[in-house]
C-alpha cells in the first residue's frame, strides 16, 4: 500500500463509496488506524461507527442484531490499534504503522478470540454495544507487535 492508495481508500470510506470487494479486513485496519491517528482514539470511534454503517448501508448490507456493524468489534480494534500507535513516535509516517500493523498479529482475524469466547464476541448484545472481554483485559503485550 502506498500513501496514494492510504489516501484514497480513506476518502472511499468516508464518502460512503468503496466497494464491497475492497472493504476487507486489512482496509478496516489501515483506515481505522488512519482515523485513530488522525482524530484519536475518541473521535475516531465515532467516525468509523458511522462511517461504517453507512457503507453497510450503501453496499446493501443491513446493520441489525445479526449482521453489519458491530459494536464490541469495531470499539475493541480503536483501542488496540491506539495501543499499537503508542509504540510509534508521534512522527512516524502513518504508512509505515499501517504496514507494521497489517504485518501483525493484529492482522489475524481471529484475534479478538483471544479476548472474548466467540458466543460472547458475536452475541446481539455485542454486536448494539460496548461488552468487556470475557477472557482477557484488551492489553497488547510486546509480542502482539511482532508478525
Amino acid at each position: 500500500m502506498t500513501d496514494d492508495e492510504l489516501n484514497a481508500l480513506t476518502l472511499a470510506f468516508a464518502g460512503g463509496t468503496l466497494p464491497r470487494e475492497r472493504w476487507t479486513h486489512c482496509a478496516h485496519l489501515a483506515v481505522g488506524a488512519w482515523h485513530v491517528r488522525e482524530y484519536g482514539a475518541a473521535a475516531a470511534l465515532q467516525r468509523l461507527r458511522r462511517g461504517i454503517r453507512v457503507l453497510n448501508e450503501n453496499q446493501g448490507t443491513q446493520n441489525s442484531e445479526n449482521t453489519g456493524y458491530h459494536e464490541t468489534i469495531t470499539a475493541a480494534y480503536v483501542q488496540l490499534i491506539e495501543q499499537f500507535q503508542l509504540r510509534f513516535p508521534p512522527a512516524a509516517p502513518i504508512l509505515e504503522v499501517v504496514h507494521s500493523l497489517l504485518g501483525s498479529q493484529l492482522a489475524d482475524k481471529a484475534v479478538l478470540l483471544r479476548f472474548w469466547t466467540r458466543e460472547r464476541l458475536m452475541s446481539p448484545a455485542a454486536r448494539a454495544s460496548w461488552v468487556p472481554p470475557d477472557l482477557a483485559p484488551l492489553v497488547l503485550t510486546d509480542g502482539w507487535c511482532r508478525p
